[in-house]
């Protein structure tokens, strides 16, 4: 079997004794083109758009390369829909969700607007720029919310991206897009920090979890912050494993979001009988390997079929390294009660992730597929490998004699659910 690794794949050569089963997301039929699909959802916002006006500025905000969410093919669409109403290319802005990512490149800026760059005016949002920053409220439990001067001062925010599972958000898309998306740092890390229980050493929120927005304390930060952006609409897609549009939803931020969250959990949820001593993970390549802030997502999904002390192979390639420049300085704290204690003294979103990566490390025997030197992998608590064969090698050494395996093609879509 193929499994995807960055832009290329490794082959597994497993007996089929040693197989308990591929975790895979459940089966869509599809039967409409990816334009008849974002076509039906926008014909859902008509009367959104109809107020709209000739002369009024529009932000349409969107993800960055990091988050593929089919945007070359919905924003055409949308962008048409806007000219309909009269509203000029030059009275529209796309401007790049990045949150605390780094800004993007030409190409990639290409890559998110398809046939409309060159067209329309695109921007990186910049959370570290005072200037391009506004206050407009304050959540419930305190977290002042500034954001892209842009957004606020446009006639009409649209949110656009894709729903997937969160690993302490629940899922991704809707309100994401506004907080952290377009967002201040301090904003950000406010919002982030939620997910740990108020006091020292009480950990993280149980509620703060993956597929979960009920009582999820970061989710109701974030729904708070996209409240006061006061967005027109939302287009969200939602993405197969072969990154296809399977679905889309659009309308109000917030319904239309949950609805399609509920769709997401019903499709990509896989209900787990029993755990196994090995699970063979891919992300599913580019862009979900393309950094290990991103892959750690499916390190987290895919925990979920692995028994406590057993092994996970991690096919990601991760070219563009940690992902940001402060992730891996974080794992100086080998001891988690020590690293919780620095994460509540200076917290970061980063560090949070890194606090989560290296549970798993200390839980379980990580061996991670990757581009990183092999010191680096083994300071951040896990066993290093070039390649599946090398790994699977090094897991046979840690393995009981008679285990089993779960095979995840595409671990960073599906999330394994006990039944």
């Amino acid at each position: 079997m193929k499994l995807k690794y960055g832009s290329t794949t490794f082959t597994l050569n497993l007996l089929p004794e040693r197989l308990a089963g591929v975790i895979t997301p459940l089966p869509v039929v599809v039967d409409k083109s990816p334009a008849e699909i974002i076509a039906a959802a926008l014909d859902g916002c008509h009367n959104v758009l109809s107020s709209f006006r000739p002369g009024e500025k529009v932000v349409v905000v969107t993800s960055d390369i990091t988050r593929y969410a089919g945007s070359e093919i919905y924003l055409p669409l949308l962008i048409e829909r806007l000219n309909r109403q009269g509203i000029a290319d030059h009275d529209i802005e796309i401007l790049i969700a990045l949150g605390i990512h780094r800004k993007q490149t030409e190409h990639e800026h290409r890559r998110i607007l398809g046939l409309l760059y060159g067209r329309i005016h695109v921007s990186d949002h910049d959370c570290d720029d005072p200037d391009m920053l506004t206050c407009i409220g304050t959540t419930s439990n305190g977290i002042s919310v500034s954001i892209n001067r842009r957004a606020v001062e446009a006639d009409h925010l649209i949110l656009t991206g894709t729903i997937g599972f969160h690993y302490f958000a629940g899922f991704g898309g809707g309100r994401k897009s506004v907080l952290p998306g377009i967002a201040s740092r301090k904003a950000c890390m406010a919002s982030h920090f939620t997910v740990l229980n108020p006091g020292e050493g009480s950990g993280k929120n149980p509620l703060a979890t993956t597929g979960n927005l009920e009582g999820n304390p970061v989710h109701h930060a974030m729904v708070e912050g996209c409240a006061l952006a006061k967005p027109a609409f939302i287009l969200n897609t939602v993405l197969g494993a072969d990154k296809g549009i399977i679905a889309a939803f659009a309308g109000d931020w917030r319904d239309a979001h949950e609805a399609g969250c509920r769709f997401y959990r019903e499709k990509f949820a896989y209900p787990l009988v029993e755990k196994c001593d090995l699970v063979i993970a891919s992300c599913g390549g580019l862009p979900k390997d393309i950094n290990l802030i991103q892959a750690h997502k499916s390190m987290e999904y895919a925990a979920q079929a692995l028994r406590d002390g057993g092994v996970m192979i991690l096919l990601a390639e991760c070219r563009d390294g940690f992902g940001n420049g402060t992730f891996f300085n974080w794992f100086r704290h080998t001891r988690l009660e020590e690293f919780e204690a620095a994460l509540r003294a200076q917290y970061e979103i980063n560090g949070q992730t890194a606090y989560s990566l290296l549970q798993k490390a200390q839980r379980f025997k990580i061996i991670l597929v990757s581009q990183f030197a092999a010191e680096q992998v083994e300071a951040m608590g896990m066993l290093p490998a070039q390649t599946l064969d090398g790994a699977m090698e090094l897991a046979a050494e840690l393995l009981p004699e008679n285990w089993r395996c779960y095979l995840v093609p595409e671990a960073g879509s599906v999330l394994p659910v006990a039944v």
